[in-house]
């Protein structure tokens, strides 16, 4: 994906394991299946012999993880992440997940997602004489357990729990128990299953499949889940709310072999270029994808219109992540040497070109100027998500509103913007009747924040997408 070029990027992947002698070689498979969803920084947290012991750092999970390093990480039991960092949030201090020791025990946390009122809790606690040290918002979450006055341990997590706001996947591990809690809106994906008589819990289902594990159910929102050598207990430590599961997941984040929601992704896609192409025609002569999202929702485009599917743009894996730079010329330099037009293919040729989303749109047009000097004679542009007009505040880096080119836009102007002959976004309701909610109930609800401005919570001091705790 271009995620670090257009301007969208999720924040964490989040993967632990119980009862398995294995656990932290399964965790570095899990998180290598989820490095999609953050290529910053990745660690792992073991529990073993009544203690827990981490490794982590910044880089790939391959870079982090090197031949040897796993041997050291033996125990049990196992919770690995892997990040993506926002604005003022790098660096090896907020790699996760977080360790903490304390007198009454160890405990790590892995987190997903965004807390809308970190900065108020951090504030009330720094007030009280917490020293923080990290800028993640991850770590305000352990200063609210630690100061509970609750008689357990797990009502302490679910009096912290009531306490934060916004969208959260947590995954924290002591020498007793793994615990998985999800926000009670159920913004992110979690996911419950079994590798023989070990559980295991990750964000997205693809990381079962590559363990040999079975996929059980998701976790609920507002659902706290309990795994020991008890096995699983569920409580809740909220109100489930109307579900408000991130759209761009489907779109955008999640592996086309995951299911989110009982709702299989590259299917979901595949849907999302058919509904395409019934609301966008386009006369043209191929139809390509801008890998790798958009090259399922380009199948289904193609299948509906009848025009040929071609693989008219390559990506080139092997560029790393060094070159990527916060300047808007950088970031066009940065498509070219991620992708590569293929000429033989699209020269002399009407082209429609499907991504999923436009965000600053520097992207597109240096996609479809790509396109016209490999020879493209048309460029059609049709893009499977709305127009996004307003940011994210749960745990998507999008660019501030002023920024996101559809903000202050018509169509057209944007049209004109990236060079294309005609463009055109999926309508919502197309969107949600493709994805397979069409009337978005509140059990198989959607957040549309980016697309309709409505947010599901409120948003206290989170006056901007990219929070600086994080």
């Amino acid at each position: 994906m271009l995620a670090e070029i257009k301007g969208l990027n999720e924040e964490c992947g989040i993967f632990g394991i119980w009862g398995h002698e294995d656990a932290a070689r399964l965790t570095y498979y899990g998180l290598h299946s989820l490095q999609h969803r953050g290529q910053e920084g990745a660690g792992i947290v073991v529990a073993h012999n009544g203690s827990l012991s981490s490794h982590k750092g910044l880089g790939l999970v391959t870079d982090v993880f090197q031949s040897g390093t796993l041997d050291a990480l033996k125990g049990a039991a196992a919770i690995g992440h892997v990040r993506y960092s926002t604005a003022g949030g790098g660096g090896y201090e907020n790699v996760q997940p977080l360790l903490f020791r304390s007198q009454t025990g160890a405990m790590a946390l892995a987190h997903n997602g965004n807390l809308t009122n970190a900065i108020e809790l951090k504030l009330a606690l720094e007030g009280q004489g917490s020293i923080f040290q990290t800028t993640s918002d991850t770590e305000v979450f352990a200063h609210l357990i630690r100061r509970s006055q609750a008689p357990t341990f797990v009502e302490q997590m679910k009096e912290a729990l009531s306490q934060i706001e916004g969208a959260f996947a947590f995954l924290l591990l002591t020498e007793k128990a793994l615990y998985a809690a999800l926000d009670p809106h159920g913004f992110r994906p979690l996911s419950l299953g079994r590798l023989g008589s070990a559980y295991v819990v990750a964000s997205e289902t693809c990381a079962f499949d590559v363990i040999g594990a079975t996929y059980e159910r998701e976790v609920a929102p507002g659902e706290l889940l309990i795994i020991s050598r008890e096995g699983v207990r569920s409580e809740r430590f909220a109100p489930r709310q109307p579900r408000s599961i991130c759209s761009m997941e489907y779109i955008y984040f999640a592996r086309p072999d995951s299911h989110v929601d009982g709702i299989n992704v590259h299917k979901a896609r595949k849907n999302l270029g058919k509904r395409l192409a019934l609301e966008a025609p386009a006369e043209a002569d191929i139809v390509t994808g801008v890998p790798d999202s958009s090259i399922s929702v380009a199948i289904g485009y193609a299948e509906a219109s009848g025009i040929p599917y071609e693989l008219g743009l390559i990506k080139n894996r092997y560029v790393g992540r060094t070159f990527i730079q916060p300047s808007q010329a950088l970031r066009e330099q940065g498509v070219k040497m991620k992708l590569s037009p293929v000429r033989g293919v699209v020269a002399g040729k009407r082209v429609v070109m499907v991504d999923d989303s436009i965000v600053r749109g520097t992207t597109s047009r240096r996609i479809v100027a790509m396109l016209r000097e490999a020879g493209a004679v048309e460029v059609h542009v049709r893009i499977s998500a709305p127009p996004i007009t307003h940011p994210c505040f749960y745990g998507i880096d999008t660019s501030s509103k002023e920024e996101l080119i559809a903000a202050n836009r018509t169509v057209e102007e944007i049209r004109r913007l990236i060079g294309a002959d005609s463009l055109a976004f999926i309508s919502q309701e197309g969107m949600l009747e493709a994805i397979g909610r069409p009337d978005v109930s509140p059990q198989r609800g959607q957040c549309l924040a980016c697309f309709t401005g409505q947010y599901p919570t409120r948003l206290g001091q989170a006056a901007r997408p990219c929070l600086t705790m994080k």
